[in-house]
C-alpha cells in the first residue's frame, strides 16, 4: 500500500512539473485493481459486504493453437489473418497479439497469444473460434491462458472428486404460502430500503425486511417475483427469500444503469456507458448481459460514450453473451441520436421458455436463441427502414412496423419465428405515426394509426384490429365516432377481450369501452360505452380484468375514477393530490398511488381496495419507489379456475369468517384506544383540580382576600392612571427685532 499523500504536496508536484491540476480530470484517473492509495472509501461499511470479486489473473489472455507453421517471410501474412479473425469478437490490447518463432528454424511453432482488455471479450472469443477451421489441417484450438497451467497440473492418477454435504436453503416462494394470503412490496425512502406484506385487514403494513443503502440507484423485482435486484457500481445483485432476503448472486458490471430480466427469469440484462480509455473502443460493437426492464429512452449525451450490455444466466451468473460500441450502433433504427437509445434494447419472445431475444438496428431485426445465443440461421432479418417492432407476449411472433417510403405504403407485418414466415400484412397509406399494442394473451394486437388529412395539414387517427388466433387473421378498422378526436390512452382489459381509449381534445375528455365481441358474433368489434367528460388521462385495468381506474395524472392533480366494466358503473371517485404512480397488485385486490420525490411535498403512498376504499396512508420524506412483487402464474387449470369462481359462495365462507373475527379485533382494538385516551384525559382534568386547589391561596392573596373564584360576583372597573414619563426644559433666546 503506499503512503498518503496530502493535496498540498499533489499541487507542490504538479507546479513543479509544469502541469495545471486545475484542468486535470480526476474522475477519468483509474487506479490499479485492488489499490487505494491509502484512502479509505467513503462506503467502507457497503464495499466490505456486498464488492464483487474481480479477477485479477491471466483470465483475458488466449492461447490458439493448430496456426499453420510459415517462414519468416509469411509471418506477417498469418499475423494480419489471425489479428483480423480476433478482432472482431474484442479489443486485442497494444502488443497483444504474440506468435513465438523457433530460433532454429526460423518458423512460427503453430500457436499464439492473444491477449484483451476484458474477461468477457476472451470468453466470447474462446467460445465462437474454439474449433474454427481455418483450412482443411488447420482447426483451431483455443484455451485460456490461466487453463494450459492448470492442464499441465493435472495428476496421472484419477482421484475420486469431494463430494461437498447438501446444504439446505430457504424455499424462494416461501413467501407465497402466507396464510393471510397477503401481497409484498418494496419502498425506498431516503437511505432505506424496506419489504412489507400488506395487510389490508389490519389496514396497516407489517415490515419484512429492512436495509440502509441496500442499492445505490434502484431496486427491480424479477417478473415472477423470485429475487429482488439491486445496483450497484461494482455491478448488479440478487436477493431472494420470504423474510431473509440473502444475496443468492452478484453479476460483475462496472457501472452498470439499467437491469432487465427475461419473462422466465433465466437471463439478466445489464447496461452500462462511459467515456473510452481507448480511442479504438468507440469502434467496438455494442457489449450486452440480458435482464429485463420497462422502456426507457437513454439520454442522447450517451451517443458518444462507449457502450456495454452483458447478458448474464441468473443461476450461475456466467456472461452467456456480450456486446460493446457506440450508443449510435444500438439506436433504434440505427439512426443515432435521432430517435434514441431505447430500453430495454434486447426485447424477449414471450412464455417462460426464454427461447429468442431480438434487436432492431438499421433496416435489419436481429433475432437471436437462446441455444446458442446466436443469430437465427446465422443471419439478421432484412426489412428496409424497419422503425419498431413487439413481440406477442405468448408466441414467437413479431409484428414490425414500416414508415412509408417514396411510393411504398406504410405496412404491419407479422412475421413467425424462427422460420421468419410472413404471417400477414397490412398496408397502410397517408401514416403519420403508428404503435402497436398487444393483448396480454396474444389473442389480439391492436395498431394505432395516425394519418394525414387530404391537405396534409392535420390528422386522424383510427385502429387496425388483428384477431391473431383465427384463421388467416382477419383485420377490422374501428374509427372512432368523431375520428378527428385526439387519442390520449389507450389499454387492453388483461386476459379479457375488451379495450379502453381516451380520446377528445377537451380539457375534460371522453372515455370509450369496446369489446371484440359483439353479442353472439364474436367475430366483430362493438362499443359498450361512452362516459363524457372525465378529469382523466391514463387508463389502469386490474390484473384480473373487469375493474378499471380513470386516472387524472400531471395537470389533473391526481383525480381517480374506479369503474366496474361489467357493470358500466362507477363504483368509487377519489382523488391523491398530485400523485405519480398507480400500480395495481398482482391479484387485482388492492392499489397503490403514490407521490414520488418528484413533487417536494406530501411524498409517500395511500392503499386503495378494488372498490376505491381508502385503506391506509404512509408519508415518507424523499420517497423513490413503490413496486409490488410480482406473482408467477397460477398452476390451476382454466377449468380449475372456472370451477371456483363458479362455487365462490362456498370458498368465500371460511374467509368471511375470517374478516368478521379480524373486525371484531378492530372493533375491540378501538374500544381500547377510546377507553386509554379517555382516561388520559380525566387523569389530566384529575391533576389540574389538583393544582387549581393548591394555588387557591395565591390566588386569594392576589385578590386582596376575596375568596370566590368566580368571575361574575366581581364588578370591572376602569381605573385610570397618569404617569409622568419625562420632563425637559429648553431656553428660547429672545431678539430685539421679533417685538
Amino acid at each position: 500500500m503506499s503512503d498518503v499523500v496530502s493535496l498540498e504536496e499533489i499541487r507542490a508536484l504538479a507546479d513543479r512539473l509544469g502541469v495545471d491540476i486545475t484542468q486535470t480530470d480526476l474522475d477519468s484517473i483509474h487506479l490499479p485493481p485492488g489499490e487505494d492509495l491509502g484512502i479509505p472509501s467513503d462506503d467502507d461499511d457497503v464495499m466490505e459486504e456486498d464488492s464483487l470479486e474481480f479477477d485479477n489473473g491471466f483470465g483475458n489472455i488466449l492461447v490458439v493453437d493448430n496456426l499453420p507453421v510459415v517462414p519468416k517471410e509469411k509471418f506477417e501474412k498469418l499475423e494480419g489473418v489471425v489479428r483480423k479473425i480476433y478482432s472482431q469478437l474484442g479489443v486485442i490490447k497494444e502488443g497483444g497479439l504474440w506468435m513465438p518463432v523457433d530460433k532454429e528454424t526460423q518458423k512460427t511453432v503453430g500457436y499464439c497469444f492473444i491477449e484483451y482488455n476484458t474477461l468477457q471479450e476472451a470468453d466470447l472469443s474462446r467460445e465462437k473460434t474454439h474449433g474454427y477451421k481455418l483450412d482443411r489441417s488447420h482447426i483451431f484450438a483455443v484455451n485460456a491462458f490461466e487453463d494450459v497451467e492448470k492442464f499441465l497440473k493435472v495428476p496421472d492418477e484419477w482421484a475420486p472428486p469431494e463430494i461437498k454435504p447438501y446444504v439446505q436453503v430457504e424455499n424462494l416462494q416461501q413467501w407465497l404460502t402466507d396464510e393471510k394470503a397477503r401481497d409484498q412490496y418494496v419502498v425506498r425512502a431516503g437511505n432505506d430500503t424496506e419489504v412489507l406484506w400488506n395487510d389490508a385487514r389490519q389496514m396497516k403494513p407489517e415490515l419484512v425486511y429492512k436495509r440502509a443503502c441496500w442499492t445505490e440507484s434502484f431496486v427491480q423485482w424479477s417478473p415472477m417475483g423470485t429475487y429482488l435486484a439491486t445496483v450497484h457500481r461494482q455491478g448488479a445483485a440478487i436477493w431472494g427469500g420470504a423474510t431473509t432476503f440473502n444475496r443468492l448472486m452478484r453479476y460483475a458490471h462496472p457501472q452498470v444503469k439499467l437491469i432487465d430480466f427475461s419473462p422466465g427469469e433465466r437471463y439478466l440484462v445489464t447496461y452500462s456507458s462511459h467515456e473510452p480509455s481507448n480511442p479504438r473502443d468507440t469502434h467496438v460493437s455494442l457489449s450486452f448481459a440480458v435482464f429485463v426492464y420497462p422502456v426507457v429512452a437513454i439520454s442522447n449525451t450517451d451517443f458518444f460514450q462507449r457502450v456495454v450490455l452483458n447478458i448474464f444466466d441468473v443461476r450461475t451468473g456466467k456472461v452467456m453473451r456480450d456486446f460493446k460500441g457506440s450508443a449510435d450502433e444500438f439506436a433504434v433504427g440505427g439512426t443515432g441520436g435521432v430517435t434514441g437509445v431505447s430500453w430495454p434494447v434486447f426485447r424477449w419472445s414471450g412464455g417462460k421458455e426464454d427461447k429468442y431475444f431480438a434487436r432492431i438496428g438499421k433496416n435489419v431485426i436481429s433475432v437471436y436463441e437462446t441455444d446458442t445465443f446466436s443469430l437465427v440461421d446465422k443471419k439478421s432479418i432484412k426489412v428496409e427502414n424497419v422503425i419498431d417492432f413487439s413481440w406477442s407476449p405468448t408466441d414467437p411472433i413479431l409484428s414490425l412496423f414500416v414508415p412509408e417510403c417514396g411510393n411504398q405504403p406504410a405496412r404491419v407485418s407479422l412475421v413467425q419465428i424462427p422460420n421468419k414466415e410472413e404471417l400477414r400484412q397490412k398496408n397502410l397509406f397517408s401514416v403519420s405515426d403508428c404503435k402497436m399494442y398487444w393483448q396480454s394473451n396474444g389473442d389480439y394486437l391492436a395498431v394505432k394509426v395516425d394519418r394525414y388529412t387530404k391537405t396534409k395539414k392535420s390528422t386522424y387517427s383510427g385502429f387496425e384490429l388483428f384477431r391473431i388466433k383465427e384463421r388467416d387473421i382477419p383485420i377490422e378498422v374501428l374509427e372512432l365516432d368523431n375520428k378527428n378526436d385526439k387519442i390520449i390512452a389507450f389499454a387492453w382489459e388483461p386476459k379479457g377481450h375488451r379495450f379502453a381509449v381516451i380520446h377528445g381534445d377537451n380539457p375534460r375528455p371522453d372515455v370509450s369501452f369496446y369489446s371484440m365481441r359483439s353479442g353472439t358474433n364474436t367475430g366483430r368489434v362493438s362499443k359498450l360505452t361512452t362516459l363524457k367528460g372525465k378529469q382523466a388521462n391514463a387508463l389502469y385495468w386490474s390484473p384480473g380484468g373487469r375493474f378499471i381506474i380513470l386516472a387524472g395524472m400531471k395537470g389533473f392533480n391526481g383525480q381517480l375514477e374506479f369503474f366496474d366494466v361489467d357493470e358500466l358503473d362507477t363504483m368509487a371517485s377519489a382523488e391523491h393530490f398530485m400523485a405519480t404512480d398507480v400500480e395495481w397488485d398482482p391479484t387485482g385486490r388492492y392499489v397503490a398511488t403514490a407521490v414520488t420525490s418528484v413533487h417536494e411535498m406530501e411524498n409517500g403512498f395511500n392503499i386503495w381496495s378494488f372498490n376505491g376504499k381508502l385503506l391506509y396512508r404512509i408519508l415518507k420524506d424523499h420517497f423513490f419507489q413503490f413496486l409490488w412483487r410480482p406473482r408467477p402464474p397460477s398452476f390451476l387449470s382454466k377449468e380449475k379456475e372456472e370451477e371456483i369462481a363458479k362455487n365462490l359462495k362456498k370458498y368465500s365462507k371460511k374467509y368471511e369468517a375470517e374478516d368478521q373475527d379480524v373486525s371484531l379485533q378492530l372493533s375491540e382494538q378501538d374500544r381500547e384506544k377510546r377507553k386509554k385516551l379517555k382516561d388520559e384525559w380525566e387523569a389530566w382534568i384529575s391533576e389540574w383540580k389538583r393544582l387549581h386547589e393548591e394555588e387557591k391561596m395565591e390566588r386569594e392573596k392576589l385578590r386582596d382576600g376575596e375568596a370566590s373564584d368566580e368571575e361574575e360576583e366581581y364588578e370591572a372597573k376602569e381605573v385610570e392612571v397618569e404617569e409622568i414619563i419625562n420632563v425637559t426644559e429648553e431656553v428660547i433666546p429672545f431678539e430685539e427685532n421679533q417685538q
